[in-house]
């Protein structure tokens, strides 16, 4: 069998991260970059030792030598690339956000019902050790029912600035992107797969930091918002409060804190998540809250030449992830989360905003 061929949208985050992690599957080639440039798509290539440059995503997308399309920019600028690869019948590897908004993602929905294509969103969380063996224990009525909880993702991206940061086009409206489109997008995918479906919610999502100032005096104006708070209430009766911002002084990372009828479990992180500094506490009535030792099962996976403690450290997870999506290309398995988790976390979204604009509980069975 040959190798699958991949091709990646993004010199910068994906030649990085996403890389390292394919190049860890056994049975895949990456075979091409694409930047928006001929002198740096071919600068790219030369650096990461890649045969292949593209300055035109909507080529590679239609390339008959490229089986898999990792594409990560803007999601306003991704979601025709997104559209093209799945009209050529590429597999996708699409970064989060899924989709610039509600309308973008039925159109992705919509345009990957219609063919066979594999399509993986890049929110990786699920596969972190401490969230693998937290699932794990959740379906082992480590807590009993689920009943209430708390989860924080709150980043300092802006509060200080620096010029040359790769993201402060988060400021532009019109882009697809906000504090609870990025950070909280991640965070529902990964409520969704501890907790299951979410049945209602109300939120607030505004704007707190009016500036970012740089040291030279020069400021940005954001145009998007960058702090929501949301009561997400599920289906299976657990109510949770969320917080989400990338302008918190101070921030206290990640955070998700669930109790239930026999005890507690706290997954948390300083920052962004990651295989190594992501931890699991852990205690049942009558006992004390303690760090709960993860897995070795989780720290590391067979023909996968990564780990929990291989530098970048997105890469292991990204790489579990990945080659759960080679799995499902090959009819032996699921990628996850896939697209249509992506819907429903775009849903989500949607019921957020409408639930922000009109000030009012929102059922998700009404978003459509």
């Amino acid at each position: 069998m040959r190798p699958l061929r991949v091709g990646i949208v993004s010199a910068a985050w994906g030649a990085f991260a996403h890389l390292p992690a394919w190049r860890a599957i056994p049975g895949v080639d990456v075979t091409a970059i694409c930047t928006s440039r001929e002198e740096t798509a071919r600068a790219a290539a030369d650096r990461l030792n890649l045969p292949r440059a593209f300055w035109n995503a909507a080529e590679m997308c239609a390339d008959p030598d490229i089986d898999i399309v990792d594409l990560g920019t803007r999601p306003s600028v991704r979601l025709p690339m997104v559209l093209a690869a799945l009209a050529n019948g590429k597999h996708v590897y699409n970064a989060s956000p899924h989709a610039p908004d509600w309308a973008g993602a039925k159109a992705i929905d919509a345009a990957w019902r219609a063919g066979t294509s594999i399509g993986v969103v890049d929110a990786f969380s699920q596969w972190l050790p401490a969230h693998a063996q937290m699932k794990a224990m959740l379906d082992a009525d480590y807590i009993g029912s689920p009943l209430g909880g708390t989860c924080h993702f709150n980043l300092s991206l802006f509060n200080s600035p620096v010029k040359q940061f790769p993201y402060n086009w988060f400021a532009q409206s019109g882009q697809g992107v906000s504090a609870v489109r990025n950070n909280g997008s991640h965070a529902l995918y990964m409520l969704r797969q501890l907790f299951g479906p979410v049945a209602e919610l109300v939120a607030d999502d505004s704007q707190i930091l009016r500036a970012w100032r740089f040291p030279d005096g020069d400021a940005i104006t954001p145009e998007t918002n960058d702090f929501a708070n949301v009561i997400l209430r599920f289906e299976s009766g657990l109510t949770m409060q969320m917080q989400i911002s990338w302008s918190m002084a101070l921030h206290d990372g990640w955070l998700a804190d669930v109790f239930g009828s026999k005890g507690r479990l706290v997954a948390s992180s300083p920052t962004f998540p990651t295989a190594r500094d992501c931890t699991l506490r852990g205690g049942q009535l009558g006992g004390e809250l303690q760090e709960i030792a993860i897995s070795d099962r989780y720290k590391s996976a067979p023909g996968i030449a990564l780990d929990w403690q291989s530098e970048p450290q997105p890469s292991y997870p990204m790489a579990l992830s990945m080659h759960a999506m080679v799995e499902a290309i090959h009819g032996r398995g699921a990628g996850a989360p896939d697209f249509a988790e992506a819907l429903e976390v775009e849903r989500l979204q949607e019921a957020i905003r409408l639930s922000s604009e009109t000030r009012r509980w929102v059922r998700l069975a009404d978003v459509n």
